[in-house]
């Protein structure tokens, strides 16, 4: 029993979460950067542009852009293998569509991916993790094909500049919330399924272009797909229960079908049918999404549902409502269902789906962490929530033959939620001085779940 010797341990965190410095070094505004904070219903309150009196908490975040040395100094010293992060694409180009990048952006990135090599630990990176140039909105964002191309050009400064520092890429971030939150998904504005299911279809052929570049010009690269884990077992034995759980499951997996088998399922395809859904196809398209098929499928595990035949799903962020409950499930206070038996059984779904390598991107578990007056943070829930989903990460690897070369924990270090914005979930090993309304001292501290590199 045992992980593989090359297993890549680490944390993971998203650069609209964490980096703050909203408009420095010639960034200019994403989808994120115009979100306040708040209750999520299905996303967070969004304005057309910067409103005195508003919070946002991506303006400043946890100033990782500042500390993003000292940061890593102490993923390092934990012993992290990996850290999976996200380049913030309004940084490189600040419109979305500018003709050339922002070489301070480019060398901001330059300078974490040194600081990560240096202490040994590889970058995983996003390319778009729930921000957008706000300036692709004139184009109507993802709906509009143009976009491809202004993401392919990202892309490709990407892949040429950082090639030889960064082998793991990620080309959308929990591409299936284009489903449930386009705006967060892709700076899309979305009322009708005929829009989600466009702009989804865009960021699939934008996603294969990737995948097809990578293979042609950076053959060590690798590039993989994200999914936001969303998983249900039956309400019951009833055949009825059980054809409702997997009808709705084929709503988000089938992001992955497209993604790792390069083609769209029947019963999507079906679907459409019936639902009058015509996808905006052109010649080629087909043979790109076959020759852009993921390398491997990355995915975020917090929690499993209940799906059944009276549920209708509504879907806030994170905390989707289907009606029913698991009794054999203790939930977070957030109403998250404690599962780490789901994680393995979320492995051996996939891996027996595609047969690919897979890594588990984010898990965790966010709660109030009380500082003791000593300064001294006892986390030991969020300890013995992670060993227990370990544990059944070592059973899908060494007991059901799964492969599995990757684990990094969500938040390592404390950031904004993104559907809140609240401070006060927080994920991390690593605490910081900043509360919900984004006041504090930013000072980094650790809590017991830190630990010491052995």
């Amino acid at each position: 029993m045992g992980f593989p010797k090359n297993f890549l341990w680490g944390g993971a965190t998203a650069a609209n979460q964490c980096e703050g410095a909203y408009l420095t070094d010639g960034k200019g505004l994403n989808s994120a950067d115009v979100m306040t904070a708040g209750s999520a219903t299905v996303e967070r309150e969004r304005t057309d542009g910067i409103i005195e009196g508003k919070y946002y908490p991506s303006h400043d975040a946890i100033k990782h852009y500042d500390y993003f040395k000292e940061d890593i100094a102490m993923f390092a010293e934990m012993g992290f293998k990996a850290y999976r992060m996200s380049i913030n694409w309004a940084r490189i180009f600040p419109n979305g569509d500018d003709s050339e990048p922002n070489e301070a952006g480019l060398k901001h990135y330059d300078d974490v991916f040194d600081e990560c090599i240096k202490y040994g630990i590889e970058p995983v990176v996003t390319i778009s993790h729930y921000e957008t140039p706000l300036g692709l909105t004139k184009y109507g964002s993802w709906k509009n094909r143009k976009v491809i191309d202004f993401y392919y050009n990202y892309v490709s400064v990407l892949f040429d500049r950082y090639n030889g520092k960064v082998k793991y890429w990620m080309t959308f971030n929990e591409i299936n919330c284009m489903s449930m939150m386009p705006w967060m998904a892709g700076a899309v504005e979305a009322s009708t399924e005929q829009e989600r299911m466009t702009a989804a279809y865009h960021q699939f052929l934008a996603s294969a272009k990737a995948v097809k570049l990578a293979h042609e010009k950076y053959p060590a690269m690798k590039v993989g797909m994200m999914y936001g884990g969303m998983f249900a077992y039956p309400n019951s034995c009833n055949p009825n229960d059980v054809i409702a759980c997997n009808n709705a499951m084929r709503d988000f997996l089938f992001y992955c079908d497209v993604q790792c088998r390069g083609y769209y399922p029947n019963y999507k395809l079906k679907e459409f049918e019936r639902e009058g859904i015509v996808l905006p196809v052109e010649d080629g398209d087909k043979e790109l999404l076959l020759e852009g098929k993921v390398d491997f499928l990355a995915y975020s595990y917090y929690f499993t549902m209940v799906f059944g035949e009276k549920t209708n799903l509504n879907v806030e962020f994170g905390s989707p409502e289907t009606g029913y409950e698991n009794p054999y499930l203790k939930k977070t206070k957030w109403g998250w269902a404690i599962d780490p038996q789901g994680l393995r059984y979320s492995l051996n779904l996939f891996y027996d789906r595609y047969q690919i390598p897979l890594m588990i991107v984010e898990n965790g578990l966010g709660a109030h962490d009380l500082v003791e007056a000593d300064g001294a943070i006892h986390d030991d829930y969020r300890i013995d929530y992670l060993r227990e989903h370990i544990k059944e990460m070592d059973k899908a690897i060494n007991i059901d033959g799964v492969d599995l070369i990757g684990y990094t924990t969500w938040g390592c270090i404390d950031i904004v939620s993104a559907g809140t914005g609240e401070m006060s979930k927080r994920y991390g090993f690593i605490y910081v001085d900043v509360d919900d309304e984004g006041k504090g001292t930013f000072a980094r501290s650790r809590k017991d779940s830190f630990g010491t590199k052995k």
